[in-house]
């Protein structure tokens, strides 16, 4: 039975997926591309109670996100904005605020996922020894290929994701089927050197 998939990522590995450093994704963060989130205990905002998932704003944690890596491990967060509003709210109590570090900072997979999407990234898959995978990409890709040779590209990439998400099931009685993200991603790469030839 397979696991469901990841609901977040820390920072470390986003930027391992990314290839880049906590400091860009904080810029993109601060950019409103997506959220840096944390989990806090119960905090005081003035008479409201505030605690679990909040957002954070990378720009008050500077020092966390130091490109040369020379910054602070945690630092001090004097605000916080709760998941089902807008407005930024200031920590009354403790009146100090209350310590977060970047180890304990996350994004949410739906975001990360989103990001990817938009800015068209491929993520790199391990490979390798001792790298397994619960699902047969081998297979998919001869499979691919095969229909590729046997009645060329479809209209839309779509259509053939939905076409290998089909060979999966068909594979496993329905039982072991990636989504199609993950599909999508290794497709990608060949759709486009394929689109190109035609252009």
């Amino acid at each position: 039975m397979a696991l469901p998939p990841r609901v977040f990522f820390t920072l470390h590995e986003a930027s391992a997926r990314w290839g880049c450093n906590i400091s860009d994704i904080a810029g993109w963060a601060d950019a409103g591309r997506f959220r840096i989130l944390t989990g806090i205990p119960a905090v005081q905002s003035g008479e409201e109670i505030v605690a679990g998932k909040v957002a954070l704003s990378p720009m008050e944690l500077l020092p966390l996100f130091r490109r040369c890596g020379t910054g602070p491990s945690e630092a001090i967060m004097r605000r916080i904005q709760p998941l089902a509003g807008h407005d930024w709210m200031l920590i009354t109590e403790p009146a100090g605020g209350i310590p977060v570090a970047v180890a304990d900072m996350l994004i949410q997979a739906e975001e990360v996922h989103a990001f990817e999407d938009e800015n068209d990234m491929v993520r790199r898959t391990p490979s390798g020894p001792g790298v397994t995978s619960p699902y047969d990409w081998e297979g998919m890709t001869i499979a691919l290929i095969l229909r590729i040779f046997d009645h060329g590209l479809p209209a839309t990439q779509a259509e053939l994701v939905a076409e290998m998400q089909d060979w999966f099931a068909d594979q496993t009685d329905g039982r072991k089927m990636p989504d199609s993200r993950s599909i999508r991603r290794r497709i990608t790469p060949i759709w486009r050197a394929l689109r190109r030839e035609d252009a």
